[in-house]
């Protein structure tokens, strides 16, 4: 492999974990749960509510379990929950909206991408490739993503912003 190239970085990358949370799926028990809990400190919320482009980010808990799925998948649990502050779509004024989901990934290991120019989207989006690493922190950060109010906008009950699904 010629140093600096692509596959030396990717098998590079795959010998650390990619967080702190991330557990090498090799070394978890096929046959008993492996919990997890992730919580953020203050330098750590900030820089997710950066990257999400939040005004605030707090109480930020993820906390659950990966488990074996059958003979060779694995499966994440766990509920998240966060408190984040966005500006309303109408008057900018901070809304503060709280979340609390629950959060399942499947993680396949003969996992078919369809590499077609259009296709239609899988009806469980759940269900992912089967990666060296399972790694709750980016979960995390990607079902927050996901369950951020689409917008926050103001609802003529006073001059308060609200949040709206």
């Amino acid at each position: 492999m010629a140093a600096g190239s692509r596959n030396e970085s990717i098998s590079l990358m795959s010998k650390s974990p990619p967080s702190g949370a991330a557990r090498r799926v090799s070394a978890l028990a096929q046959n008993a749960a492996t919990p997890f809990l992730v919580q953020p400190d203050a330098a750590g919320m900030a820089a997710i509510a950066e990257e999400l482009t939040l005004s605030a980010l707090r109480k930020l808990r993820f906390a659950g379990e990966v488990r074996g799925h059958g003979a060779t998948d694995w499966v994440l649990t766990g509920t998240l929950g966060a408190t984040v502050t966005q500006p309303c779509g109408v008057t900018l004024e901070p809304v503060t909206t709280r979340i609390d989901v629950p959060v399942r990934r499947l993680y396949v290991r003969d996992f078919q991408e369809v590499d077609a120019p259009e296709v239609e989207m899988p009806e469980d989006d759940e269900v992912e490739p089967l990666p060296q690493w399972i790694d709750p922190e980016a979960v995390m950060i990607e079902a927050l993503s996901l369950s951020l109010p689409l917008r926050s906008e103001e609802r003529r009950v006073g001059k308060e912003c609200r949040s709206r699904w």
